[in-house]
């Protein structure tokens, strides 16, 4: 597939993380932000997020510059008509083929970046936005973590006795990411075929509520609120899937039918657990916190290597659960890495891409600066130095040195 332009005016992190996406597949994405009011700090507000990983400035911090890479940035004023018509000519003039978008829908219009708008001046653009709740609740802000406890997902995290509790991951900031990735691609796709553009309207909460498979449709079967609650790090269905403790650790053991119940009976540190109402996944549900208890009893008399290698030798699923620095230790994800460089030269190694991709980028420009790349992206679309000039000079753009 051709390389595509992508113009994105996005912050936080759902958008960042679908945009990435399209800068590993070696596309040109132009992220806007606006400019400065005078009210706070400028641009997005994860610039200033975490450990400050350059000497020369304060915008470029360690919690932005993940989901940032390999993208350019300009600073407009979008509130001003002349703002509006910079990015409306910058749209034409670099015939952008996807403008996305993570504001409120009530804005859409006000700012010019509404889908009608925007296909006036380029039929065949493919338009995506992120919301809360989609263009139906125009007013409806949200962040990860009210969508989670929103959608339920906090209520099915946590121990079965304790709180909810948020996923360690912004599941739904990525879920809905991954949503406008997929949706420009569908759009991308039947572009091919009819010339046509495209609007992708990404709701937070539908999008999240979606992964509910599992839980949601029960409520048609008088389920009991087991079954849609918190559960620990059990499965609610499969028994005995669960973590259990070891003599130096932990180990997720995950049993997904009976063939492998009996593989893991044919353990020779197991054979006890072994009776004739255990035989099946029912049986075992009925027995369910004995078998836990059980189970748990017997693993902590083994280091987590010696219950490996025998779940290994079994074929029982099964994992050790790895903090965050002996994940970037897999061989598997280690030579999978994404990397960028410092402007001091040092290689940063970052997460990898979802999947591999014959063409894809591993290794992406270090983020820009804010507003850092207004002036080179205006003079490319036609506008001269005295345009930039002046439209500085009041307030429309914000241009800084690269």
């Amino acid at each position: 597939m051709k390389p595509k332009i992508v113009l994105s005016l996005e912050q936080a992190l759902s958008l960042p993380s679908a945009t990435l996406r399209f800068a590993q597949l070696g596309w040109r994405v132009i992220r806007i932000e606006a400019t400065p009011t005078g009210r706070g700090l400028p641009g997005d507000p994860n610039r200033y997020i975490g450990r400050h990983i350059t000497p020369d400035g304060d915008d470029l911090r360690s919690y932005f510059m993940a989901p940032n890479v390999g993208k350019e940035t300009i600073a407009v004023n979008l509130k001003s008509p002349e703002g509006r018509a910079a990015l409306h000519k910058i749209i034409r003039e670099l015939d952008v083929d996807i403008f996305c978008c993570n504001t409120l829908p009530s804005r859409y219009e006000q700012m010019g970046i509404d889908y009608e708008t925007l296909r006036a001046i380029k039929p065949d653009l493919i338009w995506a936005g992120i919301s809360a709740m989609g263009p139906d609740y125009p007013k409806v802000p949200g962040y990860d973590p009210a969508l989670q406890a929103m959608s339920g997902f906090m209520e099915i995290t946590g121990q079965e006795d304790g709180p909810p509790t948020l996923s360690g991951v912004p599941l739904i900031d990525l879920k809905a990411g991954d949503e406008v990735y997929a949706g420009v691609m569908y759009g991308l796709a039947e572009r091919a075929e009819t010339g046509r553009g495209k609007r992708i309207d990404v709701s937070m909460l539908q999008a999240a509520a979606s992964w509910l498979i599992t839980t949601l449709p029960l409520l048609n079967f008088d389920c009991d609120k087991s079954e849609i609650s918190r559960c620990g790090n059990e499965h609610r269905k499969f028994i005995p899937t669960n973590a259990y403790p070891t003599k130096d650790g932990f180990i997720y053991v995950a049993i997904g039918n009976d063939i492998q119940w009996q593989r893991m009976t044919e353990i020779s540190k197991f054979t006890s657990l072994a009776n004739d109402v255990r035989k099946t996944n029912e049986g075992r549900h009925i027995e369910r916190q004995s078998l836990y208890a059980d189970i748990g009893a017997l693993t902590s008399l083994y280091t987590t290597d010696q219950l490996v290698e025998d779940f290994m030798a079994a074929t029982i699923p099964h994992a050790r659960i790895n903090d965050i620095p002996e994940v970037a230790e897999l061989p598997a994800i280690k030579a999978k890495m994404t990397t960028t460089q410092l402007p001091d030269g040092r290689k940063i190694h970052m997460q990898p891409m979802a999947v591999d991709l014959a063409g894809g980028k591993n290794d992406l420009s270090f983020p820009p600066k804010y507003g850092a790349q207004t002036a080179k992206i205006m003079l490319e679309a036609g506008f001269t130095m005295d345009d930039c000039k002046g439209l500085e000079d009041s307030g429309v753009i914000y241009c800084a040195s690269e």
